[in-house]
Formats: C-alpha cells, structure tokens, sequence
C-alpha cells in the first residue's frame, strides 16, 4: 500500500513538474532580450567591426614588413663579353625583405586614428542606446500584459454582475413584481459583458504575442506567465512609486546620460578629426626605409653581374604637390561635414529636451489620472450601491440600475488602465533621460 502512495505521489509530482509554466518578471524577460534579440546582435556586431577598423588605423605607427621571394629563369644582355644583343639566361632564386617606418607626417596617421576611434565610441554609444531602448520596450509589453490580465478580471466581475442581475430579473418576473423588459435588458447586458470578456481574453493573447517578438522567443508554441502581483483596487493611488527626479533634474540628466547625444558628441568629435587630416594632406610625409635583397642565381655569367648581396637604408620624403585641386575639395567638404556634426548634436539635445519633458509631464499626468480614477471608482460604487437598492425597493428603472452598473465597471477598469499607465510612462521616461 505505501509503495503505491508512493508511485501515485511521484506521478503526480512529475505530471505536475512537466506541466508548470516558466514565470518571468520584468528582470528576467529584459535579460532574456538582451540575449536574444537579433537587432541587439546586430549593433553589437558594428560596434565589433568598428574597433577592428581601429586596430587597423593605429597599425600607421608600426613598421610595414614585407617579403618577397622569386624562383625562375632570369636573363640580361651579354655585356660582361660585349654582346649587347646576345641574351644570356639562368635560373636562380631572389629573396628581398623590406621595411617601411612611419617617422613623421604632420598629423596624417593620429588624426586617421582618432577618426576611428571615435566612430567606434559612436558605434558603442548606438549600441548602448539600442539596448536603452529595448529595456523600455520590454517594460511597455510587459505592463501591457499585466493591464490587459486585470482588465480580464474586471471584466469576468462585470459577467459575473450581469448574471446576477438577469437571475433576480427573471425571479422579479416570475413574481409579477417587474416587466418581461426587464429580463430582456438584462439578458443583453449579460450577453455583451460576454463579449467585452471574450474580447479582452484576445487582447490578452495579442500582448504576448508582442511580448515574444520583443523578447525575441522564437518558438512556434511559446508557453509561459508573467509575475503578477493582485492589485488592491481600493488603495492603487497610495501604492503608487514616486519619481524622484524633478523636471529640470530630468533634462540635465538626459544631457548627461542619454546616449544619443553622447554618439553625437564622438561622430562630431571624428568629422573634427577628420577635417585635420584633410589638412594635413598638404604637408609631406617621412618615412625611414630599409631593403635587403639575397640572390642565388646558379649559371654563368649572370652569377658574375648580378650581386649575390643588395641592401638599402634611407630616409624617404614623400609630398604630393599637385592633384587637381583634390586636397583643397576634400578640406572643404570635411569641414562642411564638421558644421553638419555640431547642428546634429544640437539639434539631438533639442529633440531629447522635447522627449525628456513630454515624457516627464506624461508621469504627472498618469499620476493624477490614477488618483482621479481612485475617487471616481469610490463614488461610482457608492452610486452602484445606492442604485441597486433603489432597484429592489422599485423606486428606479432597470436603466437606472445598469447605468450606474456599468458606470462602476468603467470606472474600475479606467482605474487598471491608468495605473498601468503610470509605470508604462515611467519607462518611457527612463529612456529619455538615460536612466
């Protein structure tokens, strides 16, 4: 008998283990995000490629080695017996190393370098704000959800009113104390409390599937909930969080932390350096030089004329003086581009100052409407209360009493909607400012 206790008990436990859904909170579905979302992966990647095209400019400071070799036939004019029209050939191998050393160049390869160095800071500060951005948009999805759940609850409370109201109205009926109308008007009201259930139970359906494609679950059957803490209705105002900060400590954060005008700031920073170089093109490069060659030619007589052993060591000045007016073209479109590059960082300040703001007076708004909805939702109940007895004791109409009926389940969902709102809105106000 304990044996089989046991097996049932282990049976239940494992149907049970392999039939519970994953819960995730916010935390968790922002990390999963982080990992999975392909638009991540892809701004990450740029910025990847932008600090290997760095490692490629600073290699300007280090020596060019190069080696070459050749095995072949070789020839030449006899000269060595006063053949100048004879050719006299061998076969050989010819082995030449050489070095090129950057010593001087006004400017050319730092400014080449701090180019980019700071588009890959650029690429780093898009990447950051990439990810700003999909914390926010995991955080809207996720109060989506927990929204549409409580207006499911709200709306299964309406259903559940309207049934007890066509119950009482058939048994009024029945009783001869109220009109067959009545039963009629409360078989409607049940009938589209049903649909207003049936359709937030969609809505629901919707917002996970927004969820996944945020997240970046990919799987055909995707099931699992979502942390959901029950909502105290009668005191929503007085849990709500604070925002601490108030709206001038937004802007300046923003200016301070938002990570487009920090990407702003290094493209500016590299159409600066840009332009330098366009000008230091006008000045000559320096470069210290080295050349050996080794041969091994096997046959006379090129073995005699041609050098077993060549080395060079010099000291090369390379200056383009003239190229059509190029350098003079290119100097003034850097500096346009420069121009270009400080109107963009002020105008992205401008933009972030109107997003930080609207986003701030937003919070407050949703604020407000929570509270505002909190002492709609009392009165309407009270109101629901006293139109329901006045229904009983027949001093009102069934219009009355629905009226007021639905008054209430409007109130509480505008309730759950502005509450959600509130924290869907500081979101949004995080991203702004960079928080």
């Amino acid at each position: 008998m304990k044996n089989t206790l046991l097996k049932l008990s282990l049976s239940l436990f494992l149907a049970l283990s392999l039939s519970a859904k994953e819960t995730y909170t916010v935390d968790d579905l922002i990390i999963t995000a982080l990992q999975n979302s392909p638009d991540l992966k892809i701004s990450k990647s740029r910025y990847s490629a932008s600090k290997q095209n760095l490692i490629v400019a600073d290699s300007g400071y280090l020596p060019v080695v190069d080696l070459s070799v050749s095995a072949g036939q070789f020839g030449q004019s006899d000269i060595q017996n006063n053949k100048p029209n004879d050719m006299v050939d061998s076969s050989g191998i010819v082995g030449t190393i050489s070095l090129k050393q950057l010593i001087y160049d006004f400017g050319k390869t730092t400014d080449n370098s701090d180019i980019y160095r700071y588009d890959s800071e650029s690429f780093n500060m898009a990447n950051e704000q990439q990810i700003s951005n999909k914390k926010q948009e995991v955080k809207s999805a996720y109060y989506n959800i927990l929204q549409k759940m409580a207006l499911i609850k709200v709306n299964e409370e309406n259903v559940k009113l309207n049934e007890a109201q066509l119950y009482r109205s058939k048994k009024y009926f029945d009783a001869g104390i109220r009109t067959k109308i009545d039963v009629s008007d409360a078989k409607v009201s049940y009938i589209q409390s049903k649909l207003d259930l049936r359709k937030s139970e969609y809505d629901l359906k919707l917002a996970f599937a927004y969820l996944d494609q945020v997240v970046g679950f990919t799987d055909v059957q995707t099931d699992y909930d979502v942390y959901y803490e029950k909502l105290d209705l009668n005191n929503l105002y007085g849990s709500l969080k604070n925002y601490h900060f108030t709206l001038i400590d937004s802007i300046a954060f923003a200016y301070k932390n938002r990570y487009e005008i920090k990407q702003y700031i290094a493209k500016s920073k590299s159409a600066k350096a840009s332009a330098k170089q366009s000008n230091s093109e006008f000045y000559p490069s320096i470069y210290l030089y080295g050349d050996y060659t080794k041969q091994d030619i096997q046959d006379e007589p090129l073995k005699d004329n041609m050098p077993e052993d060549q080395w060079v060591a010099a000291v090369n000045f390379e200056w383009n003086l003239y190229e059509g007016g190029a350098t003079s073209a290119v100097e003034q479109e850097k500096k346009i581009q420069k121009n270009i590059s400080d109107s963009e960082l002020l105008f992205t300040k401008l933009t972030i100052k109107k997003e930080a703001t609207q986003a701030y007076i937003n919070v407050e708004k949703t604020k407000d409407s929570v509270e505002l909805s909190q002492s709609l939702l009392k009165v309407s109940n009270e109101k629901f209360d006293q139109a329901s007895k006045r229904y009983e004791n027949g001093l009102s109409d069934y219009i009355e009493l629905q009226e007021a009926r639905q008054g209430y389940i409007n109130a509480k969902a505008s309730l759950v909607v502005d509450y959600y709102d509130y924290y869907n809105s500081i979101a949004i106000l995080d991203k702004a400012i960079g928080k």
